[in-house]
């Protein structure tokens, strides 16, 4: 659309500029937006000595005879085991901790992983407690059978969870992020295998 300013009177003229530039203003202020921060690595499996280890934490501790635990293998990590539903049992897992994470920032945790097509867990730990206990922050992802993907898992999703029981709160501190772990507990007894690139925070 042409205007033609000719013969406008000044007021007039004033109207319509003011109005054209609050017309751009949107636009031009989501042009100035802060662009998304970018992904930090958490662990990246190349064997650093300041990597910290993870540890296995299986069904054993209630009777369970579920077997599971963590190794690097040219910069992997595999989580293996065999999953067992006997004497009440049917989870095993694998946690890391080191230092305390701020993931303020972050909306997401993005892992690269190659599983067995078994329906996994991610889970995050804080200074957060119930019943003297730590409370642990989790979320399903699926896998394709031996196939590299990369899933996303969203922080808003994760639920807080004391031995399998779901809790109303406290929500997820994520300045406060003190251990990450993985784990399986699908239900189904039997061998499994997932082997993880890296993990970030973004």
């Amino acid at each position: 659309m042409t205007i033609v300013l000719r013969n406008i009177p000044q007021r007039v003229l004033a109207l319509i500029l003011t109005s054209l530039l609050a017309s751009s203003a949107p636009a031009a202020l989501a042009t100035l937006q802060t662009p998304p921060a970018p992904a930090v690595t958490l662990f990246e499996f190349s064997g650093s000595a300041n990597e910290p280890a993870w540890i296995a934490v299986n069904d054993g501790v209630m009777g369970g005879v579920s077997r599971g635990g963590a190794k690097l293998i040219d910069g992997s990590l595999h989580f293996r085991g065999v999953l067992s539903l006997e004497n009440n049992g049917g989870f095993s897992s694998i946690r890391s901790g080191g230092p305390t994470r701020d993931l303020s920032a972050a909306k997401a945790i993005v892992l690269r992983v190659k599983g067995d097509g078994r329906t996994y867990r991610l889970q995050l730990a804080t200074n957060a407690e119930f019943r003297r206990s730590r409370i642990s922050y989790q979320t399903e992802f699926p896998t394709k059978r031996g196939e590299w993907t990369e899933v996303t898992v969203p922080l808003a999703t994760l639920v807080p969870q004391f031995r399998g029981q779901k809790l109303s709160g406290p929500p997820l501190d994520r300045a406060r992020i003190e251990e990450i772990g993985l784990s399986l507990a699908d239900g189904n007894p039997g061998a499994f295998a997932l082997e993880v690139a890296w993990i970030r925070a973004k």
